[in-house]
């Protein structure tokens, strides 16, 4: 068995990597911090001298969503990355590609907001990463890492379940898991698939040529007839509550004996681990439930400790309260949901988390 390659970066600089080596097609952004390191790390690597990957630099963040667009139309593993004010740039071309049913990746390395706000980890984009961000009924699969091993094995992840799908994925992360550098486990390098092969593989939608004996595949999301535009958003519905059902990806620590749950994820959740750590030392029973996956969110599992008996949850963001809304959803009024939070780009420690636990939740009891 060959070695494994390991090496100490940044977590920008893993999905540079990771991308190269899962054999993505192409790669078309702009530069905004904190995750410009995604870029710049793919031009020092140069992959369109060994693999063949297209690295392009667009004029714009409009520019580069549409880019991927025309890539993803083509049935090539194609992706983009931003942070907080860049993806709000997106957010037309995004419902676009999910309308139109094009696979994708779409990195977004969370900073400080609203507007242009601070250059500082946030978590300010849950919303607008779960619940759409642009117009129309859809939604992207997103994934949330807390490690710069996970930034490395979610692009592989996301690219899978976007073709799986054919939807839109994005791996929201925030600046502190962009910037911090631990040791990652590198995948080996992947071929890229050839013309050929994505033309079999995407037959039945791709723009890859009208071979004869066969349709013409449209790339569209456009249709002006209300009652087939009806028929298109019932065919998404149902893609999504597939999703739903299958693909929801979660850590539960501590959970089976909690009499509390702290619910975190990304930068948060590792913070929170420890805050778990100080809770038993003290005697109490406090779990943590680390969504991975945003959408589909975890609401069964959550659901189900809420009906276990647990007496209360509390939902740790960097952000004024956006989770927390479908942390009560599937709670479902069985216990008291609470939320802790920090903005602007700042950050909580471990005790503080315990402090608003006991504040907001025990010793109110």
């Amino acid at each position: 068995m060959a070695e494994k390659e390991v090496k100490l970066m940044k977590g920008n600089e893993v999905i540079a990597h990771a991308a190269i080596r899962y054999g993505c097609d192409g790669y078309f952004g702009y530069p905004i911090t904190p995750q410009s390191e995604v870029m710049e790390t793919l031009m020092e690597l140069k992959p369109w001298e060994t693999t063949g990957m297209v690295v392009l630099q667009a004029e714009s963040e409009i520019s580069s969503i549409n880019m991927v667009y025309g890539g993803a139309g083509a049935g090539k593993r194609v992706m983009t990355s931003s942070s907080s004010p860049g993806i709000s740039l997106m957010a037309e071309g995004i419902s676009y590609l999910a309308g139109a049913e094009l696979p994708c990746l779409i990195i977004n390395c969370q900073r400080g907001g609203p507007g242009l706000g601070t250059i500082q980890p946030s978590q300010g984009d849950y919303f607008q990463a779960v619940k759409g961000g642009g117009h129309g009924d859809y939604h992207l699969i997103v994934l949330a890492p807390n490690s710069v091993q996970e930034m490395h094995d979610h692009v592989a992840e996301a690219f899978d379940l976007a073709f799986k799908y054919r939807n839109p994925a994005m791996i929201l992360a925030d600046g502190a898991i962009g910037q911090m550098m631990e040791k990652v486990v590198l995948a080996p390098q992947r071929p890229r698939k050839t013309d050929a092969e994505i033309a079999e593989e995407c037959r039945t939608w791709a723009a890859t040529g009208k071979p004869a004996g066969r349709e013409r595949n449209v790339i569209t999301s456009l249709e002006l007839q209300s009652e087939k535009m009806e028929i298109i958003n019932q065919r998404l519905q149902a893609k999504y509550k597939t999703l739903e059902e299958n693909e929801v990806r979660y850590e539960a620590i501590d959970c089976d004996d909690a009499d509390y749950v702290i619910v975190a994820f990304g930068s948060s959740a590792r913070i929170c681990s420890a805050t778990v750590e100080m809770a038993r030392a003290e005697g109490l029973k406090v779990g943590l439930l680390r969504p991975i996956t945003l959408y589909p969110f975890p609401t069964k599992q959550i659901a189900q400790l809420a009906a276990r008996g647990v007496k209360g949850f509390l939902s740790a963001e960097l952000n004024a309260g956006q989770m927390v809304e479908d942390v009560r959803l599937a709670v479902n009024g069985l216990a008291p949901v609470a939320h802790y939070g920090r903005q602007g780009g700042m950050l909580f420690a471990p005790d503080e988390v315990l402090a608003a636990l006991k504040e907001k939740l025990i010793d109110k009891k």
